[in-house]
């Protein structure tokens, strides 16, 4: 039972950080933090942003929780794989698939294409106010056409 446990609390956990990134990207980033996050928004994308220190400190909170969660595999471990996991789906999907920060690669996916027009309209406001779709994997149906 309690195996049944972890996987819903780790599979829970990807899922939940789908919304809180969403929430923190439309209400944080473009809010408060916008001194930070606008490294992203600018043209010129580098191997390297100040942006990416939000990675940094979700990795450390992720690697924290599992550490303590360790020595039992308590829940704390679980929720500690499913942010690292949603970080390892986030480096793969956003960075590298979306801006391309290492060689690119192509799909013929409808799914992933149209979740790059999504995040393509989201990065036409290079300011703080304007943007559109705050979300990595799920986007409004506006932007699901047919290829």
């Amino acid at each position: 039972m309690s195996y049944l446990i972890h996987i819903v609390i780790y599979v829970g956990t990807i899922a939940f950080m789908e919304g809180f990134s969403w929430f923190i990207h439309k209400y944080l980033f473009h809010g408060p933090l916008w001194f930070i996050h606008k490294t992203h928004h600018q043209p010129a994308h580098r191997l390297l942003e100040l942006n990416d220190v939000f990675s940094l400190l979700f990795a450390g909170i992720s690697l924290y929780l599992m550490a303590i969660g360790r020595p039992e595999f308590s829940a704390a471990f679980w929720i500690g794989a499913g942010i690292a996991t949603y970080g390892i789906i986030y480096f793969i999907f956003h960075d590298w698939f979306i801006h391309n920060r290492l060689k690119p690669f192509k799909t013929k996916s409808k799914y992933l294409l149209n979740i790059r027009r999504a995040h393509k309209v989201h990065h036409r406001s290079l300011e703080r106010t304007g943007s559109k779709e705050f979300g990595l994997l799920w986007a409004s149906k506006n932007y699901f056409k047919k290829l």
